[in-house]
């Protein structure tokens, strides 16, 4: 079980985080018209508009949160907060956007699995990884109460002592991980899973969603709509996108 551990999480991270930013990089050079979400919404705009607000809305403050959570070093916070204070309040905006984000998700799963015009369009790892980002989002919420059992902060300590030092190339100490309750440590495991999974499914287009910041900064677009019989050699006010 020791060696089961050392591997889960003290190789198998870096086996993930390799195969996450490689296999972007890699799938970006070769295969960029795939580097795409594979919306739904012009197949049918029902049910597409409460569940994909509500699964974004979540799954950003969950994947902001768990990033400053855990890679904050404790002794940054620990002068104005203490680790308790910390945990609750992970408890508290953690358990309210897993709720908004499980709702949201659990329509999308229904509505790809249930709608005929959907599901026969829909490639097979759309609906898996549907399926296990929900499992993902399930077992966390599972972690709730024995966060609160446990509301000293010991556990968030432990958590983030891990990634850090992951993160940082140092020696992990997976006895203490192997000491945590099941839900934490399946948790952990399947969350690196779904790092090494992004590059191959439609999740890939996260990276966009980082880079799309720079799309404030782009010039202006000249565009003429055949629609509003502009005059030609007459240019419309500049837009940012295409109306076509």
């Amino acid at each position: 079980m020791t060696t089961l551990h050392g591997f889960l999480f003290g190789v198998y991270p870096y086996i993930g985080l390799t195969v996450f930013l490689l296999g972007s990089l890699v799938r970006f050079d070769r295969d960029q018209y795939t580097w795409k979400s594979d919306s739904s919404q012009l197949l049918r705009h029902r049910g597409m508009r409460w569940g994909s607000n509500l699964f974004h809305v979540g799954i950003i403050f969950l994947f902001f949160g768990h990033l400053l959570g855990l890679l904050t070093p404790h002794a940054f916070y620990a002068h104005f907060m203490e680790a308790s204070v910390k945990q609750k309040l992970a408890i508290y905006a953690g358990g309210i956007a897993g709720v908004l984000c499980f709702i949201g998700l659990t329509m999308l799963i229904y509505r790809r699995a249930f709608d005929p015009r959907i599901r026969y369009t829909s490639h097979r790892t759309d609906l898996a990884i549907l399926v296990i980002l929900w499992l993902q989002l399930t077992v966390g919420l599972i972690t709730l109460p024995y966060s609160w059992a446990h509301s000293d902060g010991s556990t968030m300590i432990i958590l983030a002592d891990w990634a850090q030092r992951i993160l940082t190339l140092r020696h992990v100490d997976v006895e203490v991980l192997a000491g945590l309750p099941w839900p934490y440590q399946f948790h952990l495991v399947l969350g690196m899973t779904i790092f090494l999974l992004l590059p191959f499914s439609r999740l890939v287009h996260v990276w966009s969603g980082f880079a799309s910041v720079f799309y404030l900064f782009r010039p202006y677009q000249i565009v003429r709509s055949r629609r509003l019989n502009v005059p030609p050699g007459q240019n419309e006010p500049p837009h940012r996108a295409a109306v076509e």
